[in-house]
């Protein structure tokens, strides 16, 4: 359930807020004023040319009928309560001209790279993609999975609605009839799944829903034909933006409807209009980027204008019956953002405009605050769509979003009256039934998202197809489907596997479950591998669900009969020659660390990485530590947190909501703009580690430099914050000296060298690893035939799950195959015309 820290976090940022009728008495006198020229500007027409003013009953917002179709404390239907989660699993009324939701959960927008896109035809015949994803027919079947799992309300990844909206160059777009026609098969597909109610009882069964997401990038477009508010630089993009002329931007809202007409023409039941996230309608809501002297600039009724204008052109497009979602930015972190006086009169507008729901969006792409990351604490952010829903400005129904992964946590949220709905996007990637397993109080067969974004975000942000590392299968379901049973009973195999890493349990537990009999050894008596040290480090809790969740497989497969487990058991060559009715040998056996070749080395004080995570060896104040990769990161982390080494393992339960804003400076009552803390003092986050810790690296340029392309400058900004540690690159080490110290050159040959020695307490090597492959290597010549090896043992790279659970699951459904031999195994979806593009460009740009 919902901490008692995100608990007292709701309660406290309500406490403080404006109460209604003063909030409202603000707008009457805002609007009372005028006269005296005040607020001239604020009278002035929301509308371009002859259409009706808005402002005139904006003091009176929440006490006049809205154009919405719906309340969200209304119209609910009294039906069977779930058992479970009674909360989560209660219908949700959107009025007689849309229907019922059958339960809370919306499944988020996700960019996937099944979206399609724009790609000419001759520069496709010129980047030669090993699939084309022109159509949409791999979107359809993953949304059609995603309904089977039963969640009520389903948004596609961002669409763009004209050229300049494109994210990248030739992104997916929704602008003409050709380009809606293809969305035909997502929709159908769709439509033909019944969701049943809460206790699944299929009398009172839903059709399942998605709306389409309009997205226009603005000035996170990548791509020259970037426009917004007025002509400025994303931090995060390579094009400068063009501002939008007053003709452009009628031309623009123009295009959104266009869109929004065309989603519904296609069978979408609805839209979501992507107001957050620093988009372009972002852009121009806050002076950040909004310079404008015109109408659609200035003071903030004519800032959100641009939003306002395209909900209600929208809505009077699409008719009643039509769902649309507003994603409402309502923290944006970063600084001359949203006031909360301005989130409250945007959300009033825009349910006057005809919004169906309002979506919570959270920070800007560009923020420098981690918002979605596994190191973000569960459900962090319910507290700001509480403050919204607690103030009651308006009346239509709010989803709350931002690390919701479990339905104990959507629940939580829902119980404590911060939201109507939950919005849950990655959770879906990892597991396509997460709600039906929910409904039917199966929770400990959930798969887990564990916010990682390796598979997902990281992939989207370079055109690949996103996936998910726990789940190979997202994105690829008409690659891979691993069916109970399917291999025929004359091609099962005996099948052992040694290592129950990521890999090992991936092959083992696919492999089992289509059919073939198999035996899972490991030396260790805990199953996890290298799992089992990453779980230890801070923000990274989360990979405790996913041991657990293999372990459910495990035992799961145990009782049926299909896999035999055999922990604390090691094997040796001549063990394996004697177990003659083996078919197949996987060999999972992970990694050795890398020993530097450095004089001194074999100095006591010298550790390795697995001796600090996984065997607790008791660490000094003064530690030096040897590479700058991933392994080197997580162990400052750890260190600058466990003073003693304890022996104590911090679940996702345990992470502290409160510890996380006030590290990160968020204003948890969200009373500054941007929601960012006035006076946070970094200093004050400085020095929570006794330890002195100096991290080093060969190359030189910034360490870190190859971490996860969107959680990596996470990692470097946390230890910057510590005041702990020091990062040196440019570094040849010399020699480690009788007394422990660490003797280094920089800069050497450069002109700049300078020696020093770093006395410290210990030295911690995170110089990568070796892959431990002897099983295979020294295999007699009549079992070679027979042996694969698979994650880290097949090549060792920096701990890569992703890798190791993809090759692992994809080997164990291709093992029959005669052309699948030991060497050429290692099997992988191939690159997509977008990743092919991104590629092209990224070396054009250099």
């Amino acid at each position: 359930m919902m901490n008692s820290s995100m608990r007292s976090l709701s309660s406290s940022s309500s406490s403080k807020t404006m109460t209604t009728s003063a909030f409202r008495h603000q707008y009457s006198f805002a609007k009372n004023i005028h006269t005296m020229g005040t607020f001239q500007s604020t009278l002035r027409s929301l509308s371009f040319g002859n259409t009706k003013q808005y402002i005139t009953p904006l003091s009176s917002l929440a006490t006049t009928p809205s154009s919405s179709p719906v309340s969200s404390e209304c119209h609910t239907t009294v039906r069977e309560t779930n058992p479970y989660f009674p909360r989560l699993f209660e219908p949700l009324h959107l009025g007689s001209d849309i229907g019922t939701l059958p339960n809370r959960v919306i499944m988020g927008s996700m960019h996937t790279g099944l979206e399609g896109h724009s790609i000419p035809n001759f520069l496709m015949s010129f980047l030669k993609p090993d699939h084309k994803h022109k159509d949409l027919s791999a979107m359809a079947v993953y949304f059609e999975q995603r309904a089977r799992g039963g969640v009520g309300l389903m948004v596609t990844g961002g669409i763009s609605p004209n050229r300049q909206g494109w994210v990248g160059p030739f992104a997916a777009k929704l602008s003409t009839h050709d380009e809606m026609i293809m969305h035909k098969s997502v929709t159908e597909r769709v439509h033909s799944v019944l969701i049943p109610s809460s206790y699944g009882n299929d009398k009172d069964s839903e059709r399942a829903r998605i709306c389409l997401q309009i997205l226009h990038a603005g000035r996170y477009a990548h791509h020259p034909f970037a426009v917004s508010a007025s002509s400025t630089k994303s931090p995060i993009s390579s094009f400068k933006a063009r501002e939008l002329s007053l003709g452009e931007i009628q031309s623009t809202i123009q295009d959104f409807v266009n869109c929004a007409v065309l989603a519904k023409e296609a069978g979408y039941d609805g839209v979501e209009i992507m107001g957050s996230e620093g988009y372009l309608i972002n852009q121009f809501l806050v002076s950040r980027t909004n310079r404008r002297k015109d109408m659609y600039g200035g003071d903030f009724i004519n800032r959100m204008k641009f939003a306002v204008d395209i909900v209600r052109e929208t809505r009077q497009a699409v008719g009643k019956d039509f769902i649309i979602i507003f994603r409402l930015s309502m923290l944006d972190l970063v600084e001359d953002g949203s006031s909360w006086d301005e989130i409250k009169i945007l959300a009033q507008a825009i349910e006057d405009a005809g919004a169906t729901i309002i979506n919570t969006g959270i920070g800007w792409h560009e923020a420098r605050i981690p918002t979605i990351a596994t190191s973000v604490p569960r459900g962090s952010f319910a507290w700001v769509t509480k403050k919204l829903k607690e103030e009651n400005v308006v009346s239509i129904p709010l989803c709350a979003t931002n690390r919701v992964n479990a339905p104990d946590v959507g629940e939580s949220i829902l119980v404590d009256h911060c939201a109507d709905l939950v919005s849950m996007a990655r959770p879906f990637l990892a597991d396509p039934n997460i709600v039906k397993k929910s409904r039917e109080g199966r929770v400990e067969e959930i798969n887990t998202c564990i916010a990682c974004n390796q598979a997902c975000l990281d992939h989207a942000f370079v055109g690949k197809t996103a996936s998910c590392l726990v789940n190979p299968l997202a994105c690829h379901e008409t690659e891979l489907s691993i069916d109970a049973d399917s291999v025929p009973g004359d091609e099962r195999l005996n099948i052992a596997v040694v290592g129950s890493g990521p890999a090992g349990l991936a092959f083992a537990t696919t492999a089992a479950t289509i059919g073939h009999r198999v035996t899972l050894y490991d030396k260790s008596n805990q199953i996890g591998g290298q799992f089992n040290m990453a779980k230890r480090v801070p923000g990274k809790e989360e990979f405790h669900e996913t041991i657990r969740y293999f372990q459910w497989q495990l035992d799961k497969l145990k009782r049926q009969g299909k896999l035999v487990v055999h922990l604390g058991t090691e094997l040796s060559i001549k063990d394996m020659e004697s177990k003659h009715n083996v078919d197949k040998w996987i060999i999972a056996t992970g990694v050795t660390p890398r020993t530097p070749s450095i004089p001194g080395i074999k100095h006591p004080n010298v550790l390795s990485y697995i001796d600090v995570l996984r065997n607790n060896v008791k660490v000094g104040k003064k530690v030096a530590i040897i590479g700058a990769g991933g392994i080197g990161f997580d162990v400052a982390e750890y260190l600058i947190h466990h003073e003693d080494n304890d022996n104590h393992d911090k679940t996702a339960q345990d992470v502290d909501v409160h510890d996380f804003l006030r590290e990160w400076g968020i204003d948890n009552q969200n009373n500054t703009r941007g929601g960012l803390l006035i006076h946070h003092d970094e200093e004050k986050q400085k020095n929570i580690s006794a330890r002195k810790i100096t991290m080093l690296q060969r190359k030189k340029g910034k360490l870190g430099k190859n971490l996860g392309k969107t959680t990596g400058w996470i990692h470097r900004a946390t230890l910057a914050k510590s005041g702990a540690v020091e990062m040196l690159d440019a570094v040849t080490y010399e020699k480690i000296d009788q007394d422990g110290n660490l003797h280094i050159i920089l800069n050497k040959g450069t002109g700049k060298e300078e020696k020093k020695m770093l006395e410290v307490d210990n030295i911690v090597t995170c110089a990568g690893q070796e892959s431990l492959d002897d099983l295979q290597k020294f295999a007699p010549e009549n079992l070679t035939d027979k042996i694969y090896t698979i994650g880290g043992a097949h090549e060792a790279l920096e701990l890569d799950a992703k890798c190791a659970i993809d090759m692992g699951t994809r080997l164990a459904l291709k093992i029959t195959d005669n052309t699948i031999v030991p060497g050429k195994h290692k099997l992988q979806s191939g690159s997509g015309p977008e990743e092919k593009l991104y590629n092209m460009l990224a070396k054009f740009m250099k």
